[in-house]
């Protein structure tokens, strides 16, 4: 599948996380996203270093710039289960903006043509680094990320093209 790129429609697929109540939601990404502009950021996976310690802290950093400049929400969405997601989201008791969630199986990475192949380190087919843009649906930025390379994908290049 190419990858998704500007000008498409965020395709429509499900993704779980926790929510406030602690309790597990499955829902279709256009429920979180349509009449919003929203964030999507994909990381290879949770608790690892680039992820946890530069990619994941800019957006939480950032996420009321971000939000004073029309973004409604900020999602980091990896193909980890949503129990990882939630138990790594717990680690930045810091953050009051971005959701954690889950593409368990890489079947929404797969729809938005974004698959990494870690299987050589052992971690499986992943999400390669990026963010989205989207406004009601529609992609307006794709910074995506080549290998595990970390250059175009930070709140800070989403700041600068807001």
């Amino acid at each position: 599948m190419a990858p998704i790129t500007v000008g498409d429609v965020v395709p429509d697929g499900t993704i779980s996380f926790f929510d406030e109540n602690d309790q597990l939601q499955t829902v279709s990404v256009h429920s979180l996203a349509a009449g919003k502009k929203v964030i999507l950021f994909g990381v290879p996976g949770a608790f690892t270093p680039t992820c946890s310690m530069k990619h994941v802290p800019g957006f939480i950093e950032k996420a009321e710039e971000l939000k004073s400049k029309g973004v409604d929400d900020i999602i980091c969405f990896s193909v980890n289960d949503p129990f990882v997601m939630k138990a790594w989201g717990k680690t930045y008791p810091e953050n009051k903006h971005v959701k954690f969630v889950a593409d368990g199986s890489g079947e929404y990475t797969h729809l938005l043509g974004l698959e990494l192949d870690l299987k050589d380190k052992g971690l499986g087919v992943r999400s390669r680094r990026f963010a989205l843009l989207l406004d009601n649906l529609k992609v307006t930025v794709a910074n995506v990320e080549s290998g595990g390379e970390f250059t175009v994908s930070s709140a800070d290049d989403i700041l600068k093209a807001l």
